[in-house]
C-alpha cells in the first residue's frame, strides 16, 4: 500500500474505530473487569454529542464522499477520533496525570489516482475541558462534539460541524450540516454487539450530512461540496467484542434517496457471524435489523501485496431492506500499521447497487481480521 508516513512519530498503529472495540486498547490499557450490562437511558443533545469520559471506549466517526465542483474529481475521506480511559490513574490528583488517551485518524482515498493516503496522531490528556487545562494537547469536551489533538479537531460551530486536519500530503478541512434527524441505532440507541447483554453500546449516527471545503492532495487544492456526503458515528462503551470474534465487517451508506443503511457482522475463525445487524431508515420511518437478518455474502476477493491478506472488496449483502451488491471503489484501502503495533484493516470508499443492479448509494467499508485474528 503506498501511503503518507505518520507525520509525527508515535507507538500508536493507525487505529480502525471498531479495532478499539476488538483489541480493547490493550497497548494502553491495563485489564478490566468485565463490564455489566449498560443501562438504557434515552439520549440527550448535545450533551451525548460530547465526551463520556467514564466509559472505558469512545469514537467519532466521520466518512464522507467528495466532489470537486471544478474537475469532478471524486474521492473518500475519512476523520476519526478516540477517546480511551485510562483506568490506573483515574485517581491520581495532579492536573497533569493523564487519565484518556486521544487518537485520531484521518484518510483520504484518491478515487481517479487510485490510491489511499493516510496519517495518525496520539496523545495524553488529563481528561479536563479544554477551558480548564490549557496546556493539554488534547483534549474531549463534555459538552458538545469538541475534539482536539493538536492541530487537529472535530467540533460544533454554530448548527455544523467542522474538521479540520493537516497531515503531511494531505489536508481536510470540510463543514459538515445536518440534513437529518438524528439516528439512534439498535433499541434507542443501546445498540447489541454480542451475545452477552454486558456486550452493548451507545451509538447514534448523523448520516447525510452535506459537505462544503477544501482538500488538499500534494499542493493541489479541491473545492467540495455539491454532490458531496458524509456520515458520522458517534458511539461508547466498556465493553469489548465477544471473545469468540475475531473481526468484523461493517457499512455506512448514504443511500441517493435519502435512506441510510448499516449493516454490520462479526465473525469468528471459521468465517461464521457471531452477531448482526444494523438498520434501515426511510423517511422518517426506521427499521432496527434482528439478530440474524443481515447476511454477508463475498463475491470477489483481492489480495494485498503488502500483508497477503485476502479482502472480500466485492459483497452480496442480505437485508430486511434489499439485497445489496457492495464494490469498492477502490481495491487498496488497506491501512498496514506493523511497523507501529502491528494493526493491519481494510477501510474505504465503496458504492451499492440494489437487487435491480441500479446504483443506490455510496459510503464507506470496513474490515478487519483478514490479515490475522484481533489479539483479545
Amino acid at each position: 500500500m503506498q501511503s503518507t508516513a505518520p507525520s509525527t512519530p508515535s507507538p500508536s498503529q493507525t487505529i480502525g474505530r471498531r479495532t478499539l472495540l476488538g483489541a480493547g486498547m490493550g497497548v494502553a490499557l491495563a485489564p478490566r473487569v468485565p463490564a455489566a450490562p449498560l443501562p438504557r437511558k434515552a439520549l440527550v443533545f448535545p450533551r451525548d454529542a460530547g465526551a463520556h469520559p467514564d466509559y472505558a471506549i469512545e469514537w467519532w466517526y466521520v466518512t464522507g464522499y467528495a466532489l470537486d465542483e471544478n474537475a469532478k474529481a471524486a474521492f473518500g475521506f475519512q476523520v476519526t477520533f478516540f477517546r480511551s480511559r485510562i483506568p490506573s490513574t483515574q485517581s491520581m490528583q495532579s492536573s497533569l496525570a493523564a487519565r484518556q488517551l486521544v487518537f485520531a485518524h484521518a484518510a483520504l482515498t484518491d478515487v481517479k489516482g487510485r490510491k489511499l493516503w493516510h496519517d495518525q496522531r496520539m496523545a495524553r490528556s488529563s481528561g479536563a475541558e479544554p477551558a480548564d487545562n490549557p496546556n493539554d494537547s488534547a483534549w474531549t469536551s463534555t459538552q458538545d462534539t469538541n475534539i482536539q489533538l493538536r492541530d487537529w479537531s472535530l467540533a460544533r460551530q454554530g448548527p455544523d460541524l467542522q474538521a479540520r486536519i493537516t497531515a503531511q500530503d494531505f489536508s481536510i478541512a470540510v463543514t459538515l450540516t445536518a440534513s437529518q434527524p438524528v439516528l439512534l441505532q439498535g433499541d434507542r440507541g443501546l445498540s447489541q454487539k454480542g451475545p452477552d447483554s454486558a456486550q452493548t453500546s451507545y451509538y447514534y449516527s448523523l448520516p447525510h450530512l452535506q459537505v462544503r471545503g477544501e482538500l488538499v492532495l500534494q499542493g493541489q487544492r479541491y473545492a467540495v461540496g455539491t454532490g458531496s456526503t458524509a456520515w458520522l458515528d458517534h458511539e461508547w462503551s466498556q465493553q469489548v467484542m465477544p471473545p469468540q470474534a475475531v473481526g468484523w465487517d461493517w457499512l455506512g451508506i448514504n443511500l441517493l434517496d435519502g435512506s441510510a443503511l448499516t449493516a454490520f457482522r462479526l465473525r469468528d475463525r471459521q468465517g461464521n457471524a457471531v452477531w448482526d445487524g444494523g438498520s434501515f431508515r426511510a423517511k422518517d420511518r426506521l427499521f432496527t435489523f434482528q439478530r440474524g437478518e443481515v447476511d454477508f455474502k463475498p463475491l470477489r476477493n483481492w489480495k494485498s501485496p503488502q500483508s497477503q491478506a485476502s479482502y472480500p472488496v466485492e459483497w452480496l449483502v442480505r437485508t430486511p431492506a434489499d439485497f445489496y451488491t457492495v464494490r469498492a471503489l477502490v481495491d487498496n484501502q488497506e491501512l498496514d500499521s506493523r511497523t507501529s503495533t502491528g494493526g493491519i484493516y481494510w477501510e474505504g470508499l465503496c458504492e451499492v447497487w440494489d437487487s435491480n443492479q441500479r446504483l443506490v448509494g455510496r459510503g464507506y467499508l470496513e474490515m478487519t481480521g483478514y490479515a490475522s485474528p484481533m489479539r483479545l
